[in-house]
């Protein structure tokens, strides 16, 4: 085939299925929850968790220190500390409030810190957090404790408060080493300091270290994201992700700030997703999913090979935990009755504390067919692959109401990304990078809210 004929064939499926899809951390996704699900059903939820089983923890931090042009998070740019201390005693009573309710010292397996950048909290507030979590749950021996860092942002008094509180695994965010790039998008973050962090943590004893890399930003091409991809892939991280660059700006105001002329189109965003992938397998990484890779002895790779893999808010995990329980404003908890969110904004997410609530906004109660299309569409995003007839069957249904996605799959396995023999679906590689739309032909919520999703590719 010749290139201009590649091209031409990718253009075409791009073209068919490149479209504005969820990344599926959850589902039903984040754009149907609703004012529906209450503080009361929340706090009636925590009272139902069984008391055997563990449970996983999230704390978001709503601030930065600087705004990346880029970025699709909740956070701000806060420049005192008293703001930053404020939050950190809120989210200690949301914390007290929860353990509450739910009663007794649960077991906790897994505790994630993200954001924002968490290290934009003091030290000692990072170390009282921790604290009382320790006070309120049974935090297990071995529990991974992972902290989203800025590499440019990390000052001497936070490196020792992670030692420590005990984390075990860093996610250092870069996203592309060009400085053409980074002038563009705010983030100025040269190689040498990304090297000097991750040294750093290790000689710390953080022996897990994540790198997060992005394509699709302004002034990327193929050859710019191969370089950062192979510089990346130097620091020996465990595990790399890579994601696709969301242009929101009707959702991120700030957006409006990059050079949108030069953003790459949609063939040359998938040149550089394809570029990226053939550099990352040539430095011993393996696939994962969508969009990681690790090293073939990490626990997430053998946590792939052996189809355990899970899907939450924090992306592609080896946490096996049946409920997440979200801190902080923004973030997200899931429990057996559905999903809930907190206020978004930090003043409506204290407030509610300071009057004794819990400061759930939204969130959704999950059905018995939403129960069994999260884990179809959980199954195709980890494993590539589910046996739809025995999923079904394994919920109490038969598969008829799933298999009216088979127009859609049919046409998948025409164009080479899915085969499909009435019962089982597996993404091909070819398919791999279309690998949520394949989700969404699960997806019976996605005729509202796709504006608030990126692009498939």
């Amino acid at each position: 085939m010749s290139g201009q004929s590649e091209a031409m064939d990718i253009a075409t499926l791009l073209e068919r299925y490149d479209a504005r899809v969820p990344r599926y951390t959850s589902y039903p996704t984040a754009p149907h929850f609703s004012a529906a699900v209450t503080p009361k059903d929340y706090a009636d939820w925590l009272a139902e968790l069984p008391a055997s089983q563990p449970l996983s923890l999230y704390l978001h931090v709503p601030f930065c220190e600087q705004l990346c042009l880029y970025c699709g998070c909740n956070t701000a740019v806060v420049r005192h500390n008293g703001p930053r201390v404020s939050y950190a005693e809120a989210v200690g009573r949301e914390i007290a409030m929860v353990a509450a309710r739910i009663g007794g010292r649960r077991r906790v397996t897994h505790i994630h810190f993200g954001g924002g950048t968490p290290t934009a909290l003091p030290a000692q507030s990072l170390i009282k957090l921790m604290a009382q979590l320790r006070a309120a749950f049974d935090v297990a021996a071995d529990a991974e404790i992972a902290i989203e860092l800025d590499p440019r942002h990390l000052p001497e008094d936070r490196l020792a408060a992670m030692t420590e509180i005990g984390i075990t695994r860093a996610s250092l965010g870069v996203q592309d080493f060009s400085p053409v790039v980074q002038q563009a998008v705010g983030r100025v973050q040269c190689y040498a300091l990304t090297a000097k962090v991750a040294e750093t943590l290790r000689a710390r004893g953080i022996a897990g270290l994540n790198i997060d890399l992005m394509y699709g930003l302004p002034f990327q091409t193929a050859a710019s994201v191969t370089e950062t991809a192979r510089r990346a892939a130097g620091l020996a991280p465990d595990r790399i992700a890579v994601f696709g660059y969301a242009h929101v700006p009707w959702m991120k105001k700030h957006q409006k700030l990059l050079p949108e002329a030069e953003l790459p189109g949609a063939v040359e965003r998938f040149a550089q997703r394809a570029a990226v992938e053939q550099t990352l397998l040539a430095e011993g990484y393996v696939a994962i999913g969508l969009d990681h890779f690790a090293r073939p002895e990490d626990v997430l790779a053998l946590a792939a090979d052996e189809g355990e893999m899970r899907r939450n808010f924090q992306g592609y995990t080896t946490d096996d935990a049946p409920s997440l329980l979200g801190f902080g404003a923004s973030a997200i908890g899931s429990v057996r009755q559905g999903y809930v969110q907190n206020h978004t904004g930090v003043p409506a997410y204290a407030g509610a504390l300071a009057r004794g609530e819990l400061p759930v906004a939204r969130g959704i109660a999950v059905s018995r067919e939403d129960v069994l299309r999260r884990d179809v569409i959980e199954s195709i995003m980890c494993r590539l692959r589910v046996d739809v007839v025995a999923v079904a069957a394994a919920h109490g249904f038969d598969a008829d109401a799933l298999l009216a996605a088979a127009p859609t799959l049919q046409a998948m396995q025409h164009d080479g990304l899915v085969t499909w023999n009435g019962r089982d679906v597996t993404v091909t590689p070819a398919g791999r990078p279309f690998v949520r739309s394949v989700a969404a032909a699960f997806d019976t919520y996605l005729t509202a809210g796709t504006e608030r999703h990126a692009r498939a590719v």
